[in-house]
C-alpha cells in the first residue's frame, strides 16, 4: 500500500484559503479541490465517523457530540471509546486488504481502545481534589513517556478553553512526526484544531483569525514537507465550515417554562433532571436533540418548537430519515438553528441558580456543548491575577473553583452543524491525486473510499 497522510484542518474552506494562508494557497493551486457536502449534524464527532467509515449517523450511531444515554437517563458528551462506533472503520478494511497495513491516528476522536496500531488523543487526570492535569493516552502505552519526554506534557488547556492557541495543533503536529519516525505507519490521520476554535471565538472575519490562519499554514507547511520526503500521498481535508453568529437559541429554557422540563436543587444550584424530564435537548453548536420521555406530549412538544424564529426546520423520526440520522441514539425531535443562530445548553431561569459547573470550564458534566468556554467574564477584573492566585491555592490542596467562564452567550461569533447554503462555506478535500476527485461536491461518506484509492 502506498503511504498516506490525511491533515484534519478543521474549520478550512475554500473562502479561508488566501493571503493569510501562502503555502496552502500554493499548494492548493496544482492540485485537485473537491468541496464535501455538509451533513447533518456537522459537527466534530459525527463527520470524522461518516469520513473513517464512509457510513451515515444512521448507521455509525455518532449522532453528535453527545447525546441522552436513555438507560442511565444521562446526557454524556466527549466520550472517547471507539466501542460507541457501530461500523467498521477505514483501517479494518484497509487491514482485510493488506495485512502488513499500520494505521497511526494522532487525536482524532474515538480513539480510545480502538483496534489503530498506534495512538494519541488527550486524556487529563482528574485527582481526588479537584485538580485536572494535562495528560494524554497512547497505545502503546509506553509511547506517552515518550512522546511528553520529548515535547514536554501535552498542552491541554491550550486544547480547549479560554487560552486555546496553535501550541497545541503544533504538540499533535510534533507528535505524529516522532510517530512517523519511529513505526512508519501506512496511513496516519492528523487533527489539527487551532483554526476551529478561533472561528467560534471569533469569527470568520477577524484580525485574530487571519492570524490564526497563518499560523495554521505554517504547521501544514511544515508537516506537508515532512511527509513529501518520506514519499507519502498527502490529503487536506476538514469537516465542516464555520459561520457568524448573532444569537443563542436558550432552547431548554423555552422547553422549562413550558413546564416540561425538570430540575434538580443541589448546593444553592438547578441540575437538569433528565430521567423526570417530559422533554429536554442535548444542545451541540447548531443542532438541538430532543428527547420526549412522556410521547403523549411530542405534538405538543413539536408545536411549541416550530414557532421559535431562530428555527429554521424541526425533524421528527420519518424525517430524520432524509439527513440519515434516524438512529435510537437520536432525538425523538432533532431541532436545526436557522443562519446566524445556535443552541446554548442552559435551562436555569436565573444566572443566580446556574450550577457551580456552569463558570467552569467542565466538557464532560455540561449536558450540552459549551462555546462560552473559550472565553474569560470580561466582568472579573484583574482575571489573570485571580487565576495565578487560584491555582495556587489549588496546588496547595485548597478545594477552590476556577469559575471564570461567562455566561454571556453574545460573546460567541462562530459555530456549525447545520446545512449551509453558500458551497464556499462546504468543508473541502485537496489532493494530488486529481483523478480520484470528482468535480462535483462529494458526499462525506465518500471521503472514506478516497482515502482507500490513495492508499492503494
Amino acid at each position: 500500500m502506498q503511504k498516506t497522510v490525511v491533515l484534519n484542518v478543521v474549520g478550512l474552506t475554500n473562502k479561508l484559503i488566501g493571503a493569510n494562508t501562502p503555502f496552502l494557497k500554493k499548494w492548493s493551486s496544482s492540485r485537485k479541490v473537491s468541496k464535501i457536502k455538509p451533513m447533518l449534524p456537522s459537527v466534530t464527532c459525527s463527520v470524522q465517523s461518516s469520513y473513517l467509515t464512509g457510513k451515515w449517523p444512521n448507521e455509525h450511531g455518532i449522532v453528535g457530540n453527545g447525546w441522552y444515554f436513555k438507560d442511565l437517563c444521562e446526557v454524556k458528551f466527549w466520550h472517547q471509546s471507539n466501542k460507541l462506533v457501530e461500523a467498521p472503520k477505514i483501517w479494518d478494511i484497509a487491514k482485510k486488504s493488506d495485512p502488513n497495513f499500520t494505521c497511526a491516528n494522532m487525536f482524532w476522536w474515538y480513539n480510545m481502545y480502538s483496534n489503530v496500531d498506534y495512538s494519541v488523543t488527550p486524556r487529563p487526570i482528574y485527582t481526588a481534589d479537584g485538580l485536572k492535569i494535562p495528560d494524554c493516552y497512547t497505545n502503546p502505552s509506553n509511547l506517552r513517556d515518550e512522546l511528553q519526554s520529548q515535547l514536554g506534557p501535552f498542552p491541554l488547556f491550550n486544547f480547549w478553553g479560554p487560552n486555546t492557541s496553535i501550541k497545541s495543533s503544533k504538540w499533535i503536529a510534533e507528535a505524529s512526526k516522532i510517530v512517523e519516525q519511529k513505526f512508519n505507519p501506512t496511513l496516519t490521520l492528523i487533527y489539527l484544531p487551532h483554526l476551529d476554535y478561533c472561528l467560534q471565538k471569533n469569527g470568520p472575519d477577524s484580525l485574530e483569525t487571519y492570524k490564526s490562519l497563518t499560523e495554521i499554514d505554517q504547521v501544514c507547511e511544515d508537516l506537508i514537507s515532512f511527509y513529501l520526503k518520506k514519499g507519502a500521498n498527502i490529503i487536506i481535508l476538514s469537516e465542516y465550515g464555520i459561520e457568524e453568529v448573532n444569537k443563542a437559541i436558550h432552547i431548554n429554557r423555552i422547553l422549562r417554562e413550558k413546564g416540561y422540563l425538570k430540575v434538580r436543587n443541589e448546593n444553592g444550584g438547578e441540575i437538569l433532571d433528565a430521567g423526570a424530564s417530559a422533554a429536554f435537548a442535548v444542545s451541540d453548536h447548531q443542532i438541538a436533540h430532543v428527547y420526549v420521555n412522556d410521547q403523549s406530549l411530542l405534538n405538543k412538544i413539536y408545536d411549541t418548537l416550530v414557532q421559535i424564529d431562530s428555527i429554521d426546520y424541526i425533524l421528527d423520526k420519518q424525517a430524520q430519515k432524509k439527513y440519515y440520522i434516524d438512529h435510537e441514539r437520536s432525538g425523538d425531535l432533532v431541532a436545526v438553528a436557522s443562519k446566524g443562530s445556535w443552541f446554548s445548553y442552559y435551562y436555569w431561569l436565573d444566572d443566580k441558580y446556574a450550577p457551580d459547573f456552569a463558570r467552569t470550564v467542565d466538557i464532560h458534566r455540561k449536558p450540552g456543548y459549551d462555546p462560552t468556554e473559550l472565553f474569560i467574564n470580561p466582568q472579573i477584573k484583574w482575571s489573570q491575577f485571580k487565576i495565578f492566585a487560584t491555582l495556587m491555592k489549588k496546588k496547595m490542596g485548597f478545594r477552590y473553583l476556577m469559575n471564570f467562564i461567562p455566561l454571556d452567550t453574545s460573546l460567541v461569533k462562530g459555530s456549525h452543524g447545520r446545512i449551509f447554503e453558500d458551497p464556499d462555506d462546504y468543508p473541502i478535500l485537496i489532493s494530488q491525486k486529481k483523478k480520484a476527485l470528482p468535480e462535483a461536491p462529494i458526499d462525506a461518506t465518500e471521503v472514506c473510499r478516497i482515502i482507500l484509492d490513495h492508499l492503494t
